[in-house]
């Protein structure tokens, strides 16, 4: 795959499938990082996460970018949306990325990155003063894509469950 033949383009209710598909890997990878911290992706999580993700299209401050290949077949999409202050967070109006999904196979040709910036510039167009976003701790290289495109650490989330262990 050349990253030549990759199109960044907004998801559309047509790409239900192929975004439910890369929903369900990023929620089986989560679950192999740390199985008591994330869900498991049951039977239906394909279809669960491309309902949720097309549900999601027609809010005005919500951003899915899809990248698509020369037959426009979606090989990664990325999340995200603006929102207002948050008190919890301590933190004011921000961009937030809440996925970034490559397909294993279109990995390492430069899809991710075109797909954060991408989200960047389009969060940045609704009026985000600055983007935030979480990675797992054990997503590595994902961490490492995030800081080549200029974000620092700033929040680590820490995870107890009941009864202490």
């Amino acid at each position: 795959m050349e990253i030549s033949d990759i199109q960044l383009r907004p998801a559309t209710p047509a790409d239900i499938r192929e975004l439910g598909e890369l929903g369900a890997l990023l929620v089986a990878q989560h679950h192999a990082f740390d199985p008591r911290r994330f869900i498991a992706p049951g039977p239906d999580a394909a279809r669960g996460y491309g309902d949720f993700l097309v549900g999601e299209l027609a809010k005005p401050d919500v951003v899915v970018l899809t990248a698509a290949d020369a037959e426009d077949r979606v090989v990664g999409y990325a999340y995200g949306a603006l929102e207002g202050m948050d008190w919890l967070a301590l933190r004011g109006p921000a961009g937030v990325i809440y996925d970034l999904v490559v397909d294993p196979a279109a990995r390492a040709h430069g899809v991710g990155r075109r797909l954060v910036e991408g989200l960047i510039a389009r969060l940045e167009a609704l009026g985000a003063p600055q983007v935030v976003l979480f990675s797992a701790t054990q997503n590595a290289a994902a961490q490492r894509l995030f800081e080549r495109v200029g974000f620092r650490r700033t929040m680590v989330e820490m995870t107890r469950e009941r009864g202490g262990g």
